[in-house]
């Protein structure tokens, strides 16, 4: 085709296309339509979070805005009232009691709106420590009672009208309504697959949330350095928030089963005081066992707790201050109200005592003869702690006597670095002597724990110098020392008086019946055996990493079990230690290997143990161990003593099976044990070197940490 043709008829066509798009101007464009909501239906919803946006209270009419979205922060959508969706309101007033003539300010407490009267049901058949009495307790209202108080907005968000009026409560409980108090609104959604709990506070008079009066006085994640965070799922897993915890376990809420108050400092203490909590009689004191009787006639009796920290006199292992604590954190020291006293100490503490009124002489600023505060009795008990804490242990001249046994200087300094006289140090507590303490320290048939402690009293002491030189002469030096790592480990105790009546000031005394010891906080000494002495160009080499401490040391605090200087436990508690005679475990002849002992202990498992609360379990090896602690294959020269189930006879274990037995040896089936040697591990071992000698476990090929912590159920 020609050239000009073609591009003729092209223009052509471009005129023509133009005219007609000229000739259709005069039309509008559609109007664009609304973009659709981006949300997840609640049912199919794996995750759920609760906001308040708003509150507001109309002529005694509270209504709150709040929006639900998933932990990927995308709306929830289709709440109606028919779901678990739950409500409180509860105000922060004011109280002040009467006592005597005088008026006494209690501070700020929560009083819940809604109450009701409980009547005693059904006692169980063990009511020992129970004394049933009509009582009152607060109490959330329920959306699904209600035909129209929650509106969905089809966006995630969504408004509820409570269905109390809280202008004008009188029944059962008369509360009047305080506009410039703070109120506080929760929240509380239980779906199959999640739970949501929120808290909204505000001061209903001018809207404001923040400068506003306030009662946070601890943290949930203070509770999470002992509690696993599903043990502190409540009232059947739809309670998991504090606040809302804190603003309906109110001061007039009592359980009527057993009389107890349910407030929330009374309960909380009690619970934590545990099988320590005792009371005064003219015969001397007795268990007060803290027994809420719960739904279907349970009993709950925390005087089986079994509290961890020690002592446990120190407020701050709930109560922490400083950066991030709670607004209110310092609030215990306040003197305000008797209630925590009561709860831990009982209404009787001692026959001196004739009043529950404790905050009248325990004060800050009007303190009774001979008394003291709160904050200075429970401080008494600590400071001894803290001044322990400061000193130090000095080891020096570590060599070989005439007869080639080990010995050593050791001297206890105070924070300044002066050496602390022998009248001043419990001079029957230890030090214990370990080597290998990279590996799985000494085997115990070359030196069982017994061996390698001694005594203080038992060494020579240079007064001049106010050093001690102890010598080891019940073990015998391992041919092969050169080189190994050795250890020294401290359990020294350091003398102070006791606290109490007309005690004015904690300190240092000197050691006698009337005097408590505690242990000087000082980690293990390790140094590399020359030959002849201690090899100072050498670097110690340290053990894998198996613990925690300082996990160990937040939830036990100052004190465990004996030897209170750290958490060194494995030195003596080796793996090859010998069994112990127990009739209630299979075979008769328990471990009582670390290991063992920390698996095993009820205070550690406490899914059957204590109340069974869950507060601790086995299934979270995170409670105890550091991130690779759980890693096999990394000690095949460990060997393990065990009992029979059958006989009671020792037999010994491979490194990594003998881990597992450590908590199934009693549950261990035919299947697991043919697993295990079909894997090279060894469970008939007739000595320590016969396993080494047949061991071949692969254990670590298929049970990496990641895996072990899913089977364990984490």
């Amino acid at each position: 085709m020609d050239n000009k043709i073609r591009y003729l008829k092209q223009g052509l066509l471009a005129l023509t296309a133009s005219a007609m798009l000229f000739g259709c101007s005069d039309g509008s464009d559609g109007v664009d339509g609304e973009d659709g909501v981006i949300g997840v239906n609640i049912d199919s919803a794996t995750s759920v979070q609760a906001r308040f946006t708003e509150a507001t209270v109309t002529d005694g009419v509270v209504t709150v805005n709040f929006d639900l979205e998933n932990a990927n922060g995308v709306a929830v959508l289709g709440l109606n009232k028919d779901y678990d969706l739950r409500f409180g309101i509860a105000q922060l007033a004011k109280v002040n009691e009467t006592v005597g003539d005088a008026e006494i300010d209690r501070g700020y407490q929560w009083q819940a709106y809604i109450n009701e009267l409980k009547e005693p049901g059904t006692p169980p058949d063990d009511t020992s420590d129970l004394n049933p009495s009509p009582q009152y307790q607060a109490n959330v209202e329920a959306a699904s009672n209600c035909e129209d108080c929650l509106v969905d907005n089809g966006d995630g968000s969504y408004s509820y009208t409570f269905q109390q009026n809280i202008a004008n409560v009188t029944e059962p409980l008369a509360i009047v309504y305080g506009e410039d108090y703070t109120h506080r609104a929760t929240l509380e959604l239980k779906l199959p697959q999640a739970t949501a709990n929120a808290h909204h506070d505000w001061q209903p008079s001018t809207g404001a949330t923040t400068d506003i009066q306030t009662r946070n006085v601890v943290s949930i994640t203070a509770c999470y350095t002992c509690h696993q965070p599903e043990s502190l799922a409540l009232h059947g897993g739809r309670r998991v928030a504090l606040e809302n915890c804190a603003s309906c376990h109110t001061a007039t809420s009592g359980d009527p089963e057993s009389g107890n108050s349910v407030e929330y400092t009374y309960m909380i203490h009690a619970i934590h005081k545990g099988q320590d909590r005792e009371t005064s009689t003219p015969d001397g004191m007795v268990p007060a066992p803290y027994k809420i009787v719960g739904y279907g006639g349970s009993v709950h009796d925390y005087g089986k707790v079994m509290y961890p920290q020690k002592p446990a006199a120190d407020c701050s292992a709930c109560h922490v201050e400083g950066e991030g604590a709670p607004a209110n954190a310092d609030l215990f020291k306040a003197d305000l109200s008797n209630t925590a006293c009561v709860s831990c100490h009982t209404e009787k503490p001692s026959q001196s005592h004739s009043s529950t009124n404790c905050v009248s002489c325990h004060n800050s600023t009007d303190t009774y003869r001979g008394t003291g505060s709160a904050e200075k009795r429970h401080g008494d008990v600590l400071k001894a702690y803290v001044e322990a804490e400061a000193m130090g242990v000095m080891f020096s001249n570590i060599g070989l006597d005439a007869n080639g046994k080990l010995m050593f200087d050791v001297q206890i300094q105070d924070a300044s670095g002066a050496a602390i006289g022998s009248e001043f140090i419990e001079t029957g507590t230890r030090v214990i002597v370990a080597w290998d303490s990279d590996k799985d320290f000494p085997a115990y048939t070359d030196a069982s724990y017994s061996n390698r402690r001694f005594k203080l009293e038992d060494g020579t002491y240079d007064a001049a110098t106010k050093t001690f030189t102890i010598i080891a002469t019940t073990f015998d030096m391992p041919s092969d020392a050169t080189g190994k790592t050795f250890e020294l480990w401290s359990t020294v105790e350091v003398c102070f008086n006791n606290g109490g009546y007309a005690v004015d000031e904690i300190k240092m005394t000197e050691c006698s019946d009337s005097t408590r010891s505690v242990a000087v906080k000082e980690a293990p000494y390790h140094f590399v055996w020359s030959g002849t002495g201690m090899d100072d160009t050498m670097q110690a080499a340290m053990r894998r990493s198996i613990i925690d401490a300082a996990k160990c040391q937040s939830c036990h605090n100052q004190e465990n079990y004996h030897y209170n200087n750290g958490y060194n436990c494995q030195t003596c508690h080796t793996s090859d230690k010998t069994t112990k005679s127990d009739d209630s475990y299979p075979g008769g002849m328990k471990p009582t290997s670390y290991a063992f002992k920390a698996h095993e202990a009820d205070g550690h498992y406490l899914k059957y143990a204590g109340v069974q609360s869950g507060t601790v379990l086995k299934t979270d090896c995170s409670t105890c161990h550091t991130e690779d602690g759980i890693q096999l294959g990394r000690a095949s020269d460990r060997v393990w003593r065990y009992g029979d189930t059958e006989t009671g006879n020792d037999i010994w274990v491979s490194s990594d099976a003998g881990t597992c037995l450590s908590c199934h040896q009693k549950y261990l089936s035919d299947s697991g044990a043919n697993h295990i040697v079909a894997n090279g591990g060894i469970l008939d071992g007739i000595d320590a070197e016969d396993v080494r000698t047949r061991s071949a476990e692969a254990c670590s090929t298929c049970h990496n940490p990641e895996q072990l912590i899913e089977i364990h159920g984490n």
